[in-house]
Formats: C-alpha cells, structure tokens, sequence
C-alpha cells in the first residue's frame, strides 16, 4: 500500500509539475501548496464520488450491524500497539497502561478484539499517533498537505504516518495480498461509517476539510484541551 501511494504521488507530480508555489494565492500561510494541493482533493474527491462511496454503500446494504462493528473493534484493537507506544514516547505513563490494558483484555476476553471488553469496564480508548508525540516534543505542523488516496494531513503528520506503519500488526501477515486485503477492509468499514456526512460540509468544500483537519489535529494534540466545533472522532479519518 505505501509503495502503491508513493507512486501515485510522483505520478501527480509529474502530470501537475505546472503547478508552483508561485501561483498560489498566498492567503493562507498554512497551506502554501494550495494549488497542488486543490489537485490532489479533486483527484481524491473523484475516486471517492466514483468508486469509494459506491462500494461503502454496498458494504452497508449487506453487511449486518453487529458484523461492521464488530470489524471496527478489530481494527480499533490493532491500533493499540501504536498507542501504547506513542504514549510511551509522550512520557504519559497512565494512558500507556491503559492502552496496553486494553490490547490486553480486548485480545484476550474480547477474542481479538471483536469484542470492546475494555471500553465496558472503564478503559476509555484514547487515539494517539506519532504526528502527535512530534508536535508534543515541539515540532511544528509545517505546510498543510493532501495526500493521494490518504487525504488531509500536514508536512509533520505525513513524517508520523510513516513511522506508525512500522507498528502495524497487518505488516507481517503473509501472503501480502492478505495485508492488502485488510487495509482495504478497514479503510471500507470506516468511509462506510462516514456515509451521510457530506451533508455537514459548507462552503468551498477544499477549505472546509482543511479547517476541520487542522482544527482537529490541534483538539487532538491538546488532549482536548481546545474547543472542537466539529465534534467526533470521525472527522479524523474522513479524508475525501
């Protein structure tokens, strides 16, 4: 899947190399790429018009309730490796325990963690990504980046996304057709959960995903600390 990214991101380097930095409107100093940056969303906004949200409508019209949420707490539970360990690397002791209690008791008790055993006894899961433990040790967003397929991110966030694929559980399955399999699975379930959204976007649809990630990283990072207007953990993976 990375090698699969890469390539779409020289390919529209290489087809959209007319678009400078020079000819953006210079307006807002956190996204200096804008215009490849438009770019990039409209080639995102058009897969997922064109091919995502059909096949996540499917998916919802097949798959029973218990069924899709039982896959989100799989994968919710493979996630908590990458928790423990960017807690670990915030000094934050105690959301280390707890995430590491919930891995425990969610693969244990709760059978891999189709079962969200923890969040029912008290454990609360708290989402944490290497993006955040870089802005936690005072490094900078940097520019505002879209990524092809991957969506909203920013120069930093892009470096933390790739240091958290290495604790992805997923990364030693073989055959990697499986691998593959699964990431497609999770990134379905999860659009699938986002269906009727687009209703809530206003105005210029490219500035108002921006302001959504952007703020949404800074309530994250704060440990919600800072006022979120948008709400949910949706909008974090939301990123057509």
């Amino acid at each position: 899947m990375e090698r699969i990214t890469c390539a779409l991101v020289l390919a529209i380097l290489s087809a959209f190399h007319c678009v400078a930095v020079s000819a953006d409107t210079g307006e807002d100093s956190r996204d200096p790429w804008e215009g490849f940056n438009r770019v990039v969303f409209s080639f995102n906004d058009s897969a997922d018009k064109y091919l995502l949200q059909p096949v996540a409508r499917g998916y919802r019209k097949v798959t029973p309730t218990f069924v899709d949420q039982s896959l989100a707490n799989l994968f919710n539970n493979l996630g908590e490796i990458k928790n423990v360990g960017n807690n670990a690397l915030q000094g934050d002791g105690g959301d280390m325990l707890v995430s590491g209690g919930r891995f425990l008791i969610n693969t244990t008790v709760g059978v891999l963690g189709i079962f969200d055993v923890a969040t029912y006894i008290g454990l609360t899961r708290d989402s944490e990504d290497f993006g955040q433990t870089l802005a936690v040790w005072g490094l900078g967003n940097g520019p505002y980046l879209m990524l092809p397929l991957i969506g909203p991110s920013t120069l930093r966030d892009s470096v933390g996304r790739g240091a958290d694929s290495f604790t992805e559980i997923t990364r030693g399955i073989d055959p990697s057709t499986v691998q593959l399999g699964m990431t497609m699975l999770d990134l379905l379930q999860v659009r699938a959960s986002l269906l009727g959204t687009e209703d809530l976007v206003s105005g210029d649809k490219y500035t108002f995903f921006k302001d959504v990630y952007l703020q949404r990283r800074d309530f994250l990072i704060n440990d919600g600390k800072l006022k979120d207007d948008f709400g949910g953990e949706d909008f974090e993976t939301f990123d057509f």
